[in-house]
């Protein structure tokens, strides 16, 4: 399903943003550089966006500029990894994730007492898949050994996480995020996850931490 945009223009006029933010947030890495995409239009070459994923974004900029600076804001957005190292009990206290996805990370990351922000994001990966009710615990376990090996590869870069399925058989993999994948007949989609869209949430909890 090809993804609807909006034009430069009706984005300014919906959100009362002027074209200066627009271009100064995006100089801050608020926005980024692929969502400002050049097309062919009967005036000429226009920019166009991604229409939820920056009406999200800006909302999100306007609520929160004024109780976090715009470097503290692009760093929140950013799909970089946070240098941290924070106790898994307490992610679990904080209701950041569940006992039941940190036990079932824990045979694969190891029973390390700090966790890692990759680590502490793949152990949230699974537990957002687990409470969709689409995957099983099973399934969880193929999970996390595809995320922490296969992630470090997108460094900072935005990536999806998605799950196939396919007469009982899942496959998790991890593409360019809002890439197009081709399959065979017969395969289902089963979930594709907004990685850094959980980046977001993970990075805004631990802030409050």
């Amino acid at each position: 399903m090809e993804e609807e945009l909006i034009s430069k223009k009706e984005l300014l006029e919906l959100t009362g943003i002027s074209y200066g933010q627009l271009y100064r947030w995006k100089r801050k890495n608020l926005l980024p550089e692929e969502w400002f995409i050049r097309k062919s239009a009967f005036t000429g070459q226009e920019t166009f966006f991604p229409k939820q994923k920056i009406l999200d974004r800006i909302d999100k900029i306007v609520h929160m500029k004024d109780d976090l600076s715009l470097d503290e804001l692009a760093d929140m957005f950013s799909p970089a990894s946070k240098a941290i190292s924070i106790p898994m009990k307490q992610l679990i206290e904080r209701n950041i994730v569940s006992t039941n996805a940190a036990k079932t990370a824990e045979v694969y990351i190891g029973q390390s007492e700090l966790y890692t922000f990759e680590q502490t994001l793949c152990v949230y990966v699974l537990d957002y898949c687990l409470q969709t009710g689409e995957i099983s615990l099973e399934e969880g376990k193929t999970l996390i050994p595809t995320f922490l090996e296969h992630y470090k590869k997108f460094k900072e870069q935005q990536c999806d996480l998605i799950l196939l399925r396919k007469m009982g058989v899942s496959v998790f993999f991890l593409v360019p995020a809002g890439g197009e994948i081709h399959f065979e007949s017969g395969v289902k989609i089963i979930l594709r996850v907004d990685v850094p869209g959980l980046i977001e949430q993970l990075k805004l909890k631990l802030m409050a931490i």
